[in-house]
């Protein structure tokens, strides 16, 4: 399974975010994390990427922990979050079927 969670940060917060991130514990290891990935095209805001991979079976599990571990970032000033779950298996099927035809 696949989290891909992207947040935004006010330019002006994004010293809160660093202070916050590297205050934060180190995550289960059948987790794994990518990124953070940093888009600064935005504007007056970073727009920021993670993505957590981990087995479909620990969902409920992982979930927590994830959630845990970005709660950590709510006192940002400006923070937004929008989290996506995906299962890999079903991605990687979409993706090849147009490659059928």
């Amino acid at each position: 399974m696949i989290i891909k969670c992207s947040f935004s940060i006010p330019l002006e917060a994004i010293g809160d975010y660093n202070r916050q991130a590297k205050r934060l514990p180190s995550l289960p290891t059948y987790i794994t994390k990518r990124g953070p990935y940093i888009d600064e095209t935005q504007g007056k805001a970073n727009r920021i990427t993670t993505v957590y991979e981990f087995d479909k079976s620990l969902l409920p599990e992982a979930w927590k922990n994830i959630s845990a571990h970005l709660d950590a970032f709510r006192t940002v000033r400006g923070f937004t979050l929008s989290a996506q779950v995906m299962d890999r298996q079903r991605e990687v099927q979409n993706i090849q079927a147009p490659a059928q035809f």
